[in-house]
This record gives C-alpha cells, sequence and structure tokens, in this order.
C-alpha cells in the first residue's frame, strides 16, 4: 500500500519549511496549532552520525501526534548511512523521508553533505535510491533489528514508540528532496532533471544557489523552469524561498505552475500566516508563553538558550518592543519570560 503523499492533499500544498535550528518539536507543535499547514518538517539530522550510533541527534526527531503530514528530514553523503537512518524515520512514525540537498553550511558541504550533492548528481541518485529500498524494505517487513544499526539507536526508538504509543503501519512512505538552483552557479534544469530520473515523490526547491546562500532575491523562474520538467513526471514541485504572506504563497503557486510552497522565514512568531490571519498582541504574548511550556515538555532536556530567539520572533510591532526582545534574548526560565512579558501593556 502506498499513502498519499502528505495526507493526499488535493489543493496545492503550503507547508512549513524545514529550517535548522528553528524548526524543532516545540517550533512543529506551536505551528501545527495555530496554522495548520499541510506539512511540517523536522530539523535535519546526520544520517553518518545515525550510523555511528549517536542517539542525541535523533531528539531532532522528536514530535508531537498529529493528523498533519510530518516528514523527518536527514542529510549526508553515504548512501549506506541513508539506508539504515530511513529505518529510524519509518519506526518513529512520520509519513515521510525527506533527504536534505540543499544545505549552504559551509561545514556539511565540505564533507559533501547538503547542496554539495548539487556537484555529484550520481551519488545523488544512489541516495534517493537508497533511501527508497529501505522505505520498500520496511514496509515489506524488515525490522530495525535487522538493519546493522548500533544498539544505542534501536532503543532510544524503541524507548521513544513506548513513550508516545507510536505504532507505525507498514506502507511505503514517500521520499522527497529538498534542494536548491545551483551550487556556485545556476544549473536548475540540469540538476532537476538528475533529480527526477531517481523519481522522488517530490521536490521542494530554494530558489537561490548555495553560493548566495540566504542573500539577494530568490529566483522564482527558475523554479518555475522546474516546474515545467517536473509537469512531465510523477513527482511534485513546491517552491521555496521570499515568501511574505500567504497571499503570496497563493500567487507563487498560480503564477509558476507548482503543486505548493514551502514557508520558512515568514513564519518567525507567527504560525497564524499559514490560515492568513493576524494574531493581536495579547494572543501572541500568550502563544510565547506556551511555546516555553511547550519546549520543556516534549524536550526536556534541550538548552533554554535555543528558545530565546523565538521568543524574540513573537515581540514585533508596539512601543518599546526592541527593549523587550534584547531582555527575551537573556532568559533562562519561564519564570524569567513570565517577568518580561508581563511588563508589556495590553
Amino acid at each position: 500500500m502506498v499513502k498519499k503523499l502528505w495526507n493526499g492533499q488535493s489543493t496545492p500544498t503550503i507547508g512549513l519549511a524545514p529550517m535548522d535550528g528553528v524548526t524543532d518539536a516545540a517550533c512543529r507543535f506551536i505551528v501545527d496549532r495555530y496554522g495548520k499547514p499541510d506539512v511540517i518538517f523536522t530539523e535535519f539530522t546526520s544520517v553518518e552520525g545515525i550510523e555511528r550510533g549517536i542517539p542525541a541527534l535523533l531528539q531532532a526527531f522528536i514530535h508531537h501526534k498529529t493528523d498533519t503530514s510530518t516528514i523527518g528530514q536527514i542529510f549526508g553523503y553515504t548512501p549506506q548511512a541513508f539506508y539504515k537512518a530511513a529505518f529510524v524515520i519509518c519506526e518513529m512514525g512520520f509519513d515521510g523521508v525527506d533527504i536534505n540537498m540543499g544545505c549552504p553550511d559551509r561545514a556539511v558541504a565540505r564533507k559533501g553533505g547538503g547542496a554539495a550533492l548539487i556537484l555529484r548528481p550520481k551519488l545523488a541518485q544512489e541516495i534517493i535510491g537508497a533511501v527508497k529500498q529501505a522505505v520498500k524494505d520496511w514496509s515489506e517487513g524488515k525490522k530495525l533489528e535487522d538493519s546493522e544499526l548500533h544498539n544505542e539507536i534501536i532503543t532510544y526508538v524503541r524507548t521513544f514508540q513506548e513513550k508516545m504509543d507510536i505504532h507505525p503501519v507498514r506502507y511505503l512512505i514517500p521520499v522527497s528532496v529538498k534542494t536548491r538552483i545551483g551550487y556556485d552557479r545556476i544549473t536548475t534544469e540540469e540538476w532537476i532533471q538528475y533529480l527526477l530520473e531517481a523519481e522522488p515523490f517530490a521536490i521542494s526547491l530554494h530558489g537561490r544557489t548555495l553560493k548566495q546562500m540566504y542573500r539577494g532575491k530568490a529566483n522564482w523562474e527558475e523554479i518555475g523552469k522546474a516546474a515545467a520538467l517536473a509537469e512531465k513526471s510523477k513527482t511534485s514541485l513546491l517552491g521555496n524561498g521570499d515568501i511574505h504572506t500567504y497571499n503570496d504563497a497563493l500567487d507563487k503557486i498560480k503564477i509558476y505552475k507548482l503543486n505548493g510552497v514551502l514557508i520558512g522565514r515568514a513564519s518567525f512568531g507567527n504560525p497564524w500566516i499559514f490560515q492568513n490571519k493576524t494574531a493581536p498582541l495579547e494572543k501572541r504574548l500568550a502563544t510565547a508563553l506556551e511555546h516555553c511550556h511547550v519546549f520543556m515538555n516534549l524536550t526536556p532536556d534541550s538548552h533554554f538558550l535555543s528558545l530565546r530567539k523565538h521568543l524574540a520572533w513573537y515581540c514585533k510591532g508596539f512601543d518599546h518592543a526592541a527593549h523587550i526582545r534584547d531582555q527575551l534574548m537573556k532568559v533562562n526560565t519561564i519564570e524569567d519570560v513570565e517577568e518580561i512579558l508581563s511588563t508589556i501593556p495590553s
């Protein structure tokens, strides 16, 4: 059985883009609760790290129960490590596996992962094939214990399943790719054609090269070219980059004939963007505090430092907001947050 991609959306998909250091478990919970996007992605996790048996890396895969399609994202450069990591994603109850081939971080690219795979299209195809084979093998009954993963990883996954009462149904979960329009120059059509030959279920394309990082404007004309190529295949094409509003997302889908888009930075402190709504200050502050409690509940071992930026993103558009944000960047406890937020006039 093959489950329909991302809940079988008959309308264009508008989802939350995967962002390292941002889309952690608490962020995804809040965006899911108040935004209800069609799909949400985890932060990415190293397949080589999983293969070496580092269970701490699986904290990125902590997730809440939801009807919203949730995709586990992985990165790396070794096909056999991708094969093993895909079993973890299947067993942890995700609705899909996404392969990161777009991360611009130099540390990732130097080792051959992320956007560096754009320079090695044959290896990229092998990796997609390895993940698809893993998903197939798992759907046909191959066990986590038979995947040659370290016992520490297996123990972590089994403990997570028990804690969350997860009983994954074996089916061919979709395999997708997140990438860019080129490495140090634009090579959209050549690169996308290689990916399409490997037949991923979907490609999410960011309209910048690795060299650009996040500078300049996203090139939606190139995304449109990729969509035209994908139209002749069974692969969905989603665009990503510089989408500022819900209506902007709809316009991009229509103009460039896309199957959907992923929204990234515009969702910071604004999960309501997926509902085309604007939350009043009181609601934003209440959500910021709720975000803290969710963070502590889902990831109690995480450092409060990673939460600070999220809290600051909620605090915009009122007198002395900059001062409040500065204070929030120093908090260490929920009590600190409550004290600061209580000083803001309603």
